[in-house]
């Protein structure tokens, strides 16, 4: 019979589903149960966060064909290394998005009328009714950074309350706002111009880390009240500190920090300043949910059902693969490339064109690449190869994809337009050689040839002699080393109107931004962007 061990404690429900198709082991109540001694005796492992399933694990795992992660992330396991020995990796995605939202809303309310600071106090003997006296939700603006499936389902609780949302997210169709009755801001500085409270639900990346700083919260109204319960690097805790002493920042609710677990904090003991041990996804449901939502994923992968929430396997037949598998980091490029480059408030509409024999393929992979590049890393979801199509049309994101079995003057094309309301950017690639490596056809309206590296910078100009040599002039100066460049250039505009030309430059290291912003804001250019593919 099938077995599966339950390597840590989860829901009854989960447990119970399990034993309905498999004989199921429970190592969290069995005494020195040695895991990789066992591990062999498994076909399915379901684990929560405690347990590392490292390669060496996996090596030993000769019978295991399913992981569950009961949880969203999925960092304690070597997924390439399950990849490779043809291991599904499932986790339980959508199982604490209410319990997060839910715990927003209690910091909230919490923050707006003082209510650990009077609780605390009146358990002390001190009755300080005016000294604790709070403000009213009605009417007040929230503002939600961060407008992914936790910051719409805190929108829809604060409109309960009578508050107005202003939300700004630039993954998120216009579309969407309308539906659920939400104010689309333009920029965060429309965020921090107008909020009494500001609630962060972004993802922690290179961009975010740091978001709420001095400059950020120096551009908020007087006595703003800011939330995190999304990621403790998103704000910077001196700048909040120093705000909060200079009365800019009202208050604040704090569900997360920088490093956890943490018992001694600068903000900690302060009267306008609640703090939470990171109970986001922390009820007895979540924990409940998460466990049998990645029972289901296992059960499926065991008996032969749809995995849902897979993160590593591909739904599409080997023999398209083949064909397919070259195109796939293509179309994340070119996506990355076209939201990069439309550089609108939202995303409307993601459009995907495959162009000879890859369209009489199943193209599945290829859409769903192309929204890894528009989503990935600007979502407070991880997006994967699964979940990707979920994740857009959440958003309200439209998805739009085309086939023509001929591509005229290449064997394959992927053209990949991006729409911001009325703004559209194309961009269009292949691949060339036995190594199948990616090429950059068309960006901004003009057409080249450069072989894409991992990092990049383009640039539009006025098409006149010099500006090739300034942007070399600027790398070099900056330690930054050119391996290609490539230049398109208009010439069919009115007589008299200037030209236009686009130069896209490939280096070995990544191009530091200021060095971007210094060429835009220089004669004659007109954009430009620095991108990591």
């Amino acid at each position: 019979m099938t077995r599966v061990l339950v390597a840590e404690k989860i829901g009854a429900s989960g447990i119970d589903l399990l034993r309905r198709h498999f004989d199921v082991d429970t190592a969290f109540d069995a005494d020195g149960f040695d895991l990789e001694a066992r591990i062999g005796d498994y076909d399915g492992l379901l684990i929560r966060s405690a347990t590392q399933v490292t390669a060496d694990l996996i090596g030993r795992a000769t019978n295991l064909k399913a992981i569950g992660r009961a949880g969203v992330g999925v960092d304690n396991v070597d997924v390439p290394a399950a990849t490779k020995r043809g291991i599904v990796v499932a986790n339980a995605p959508e199982s604490n998005v209410v319990t997060a939202a839910e715990h927003t809303m209690a910091l909230l309310l919490a923050l707006a009328r003082n209510v650990p600071q009077a609780h605390a106090a009146l358990v002390q003997g001190k009755w300080e009714r005016s000294k604790w006296s709070g403000v009213e939700l009605d009417g007040k603006t929230l503002g939600i950074l961060g407008f992914g499936r936790i910051g719409q389902l805190v929108a829809q609780r604060a409109r309960a309350f009578g508050m107005r949302i202003l939300a700004y997210d630039p993954f998120v169709s216009a579309e969407r706002y309308k539906e659920l009755g939400v104010a689309k801001a333009e920029d965060s500085d429309a965020i921090y111009a107008e909020a009494d409270f500001i609630t962060l639900h972004l993802p922690k990346t290179p961009e975010t880390e740091g978001w709420l700083d001095a400059e950020a919260l120096a551009k908020c109204k007087d006595g703003v009240r800011v939330l995190n319960v999304a990621r403790g690097p998103l704000i910077v805790d001196a700048d909040l500190e120093a705000a909060l002493d200079s009365g800019k920042v009202g208050g604040a609710a704090l569900d997360v920090f920088r490093s956890e677990p943490v018992t001694e904090h600068p903000l900690f003991g302060r009267d306008n300043v609640i703090v939470t041990p990171h109970l986001g996804a922390s009820t007895a449901e979540a924990t409940d949910r998460a466990g049998f939502q990645a029972a289901e994923q296992v059960v499926a992968a065991l008996t032969g059902g749809a995995v849902t929430t897979a993160v590593n396997v591909p739904a599409i037949k080997a023999e398209d693969l083949e064909v397919l598998g070259p195109y796939v980091p293509l179309c994340t490029a070119l996506g990355r490339l076209a939201v990069t480059l439309v550089a609108g408030s939202s995303v409307d509409r993601v459009e995907v064109e495959l162009l000879g024999r890859i369209a009489d393929r199943d193209t599945r992979p290829l859409g769903t690449a192309t929204l890894l590049g528009v989503l990935q890393g600007h979502t407070e979801e991880d997006v994967n190869v699964v979940n990707a199509p979920a994740v857009a049309e959440e958003r309200g994101i439209q998805v739009v994809e085309s086939r023509n079995s001929s591509a005229r003057d290449f064997e394959n094309l992927v053209r990949v337009t991006v729409r911001s309301g009325d703004r559209a950017e194309r961009v269009v690639g292949t691949t060339f050689g036995r190594r199948n490596r990616r090429h950059l056809l068309e960006a901004w309206g003009q057409r080249f040839d450069v072989q894409l590296e991992e990092h990049l910078a383009i640039f539009r100009y006025e098409d006149r002699p010099g500006m090739i040599g300034r942007i070399g002039t600027a790398f070099g100066e900056a330690g930054v080393n050119i391996v290609s460049a490539a230049v398109g250039r208009r010439d069919d505009l009115a007589d008299g109107a200037p030209h236009e030309a686009v130069m896209v430059v490939t280096t070995d290291a990544a191009v530091p931004r200021d060095v971007v912003a210094g060429m835009v804001a220089s004669d004659g250019f007109q954009d430009g962007h620095a991108i990591t593919l």
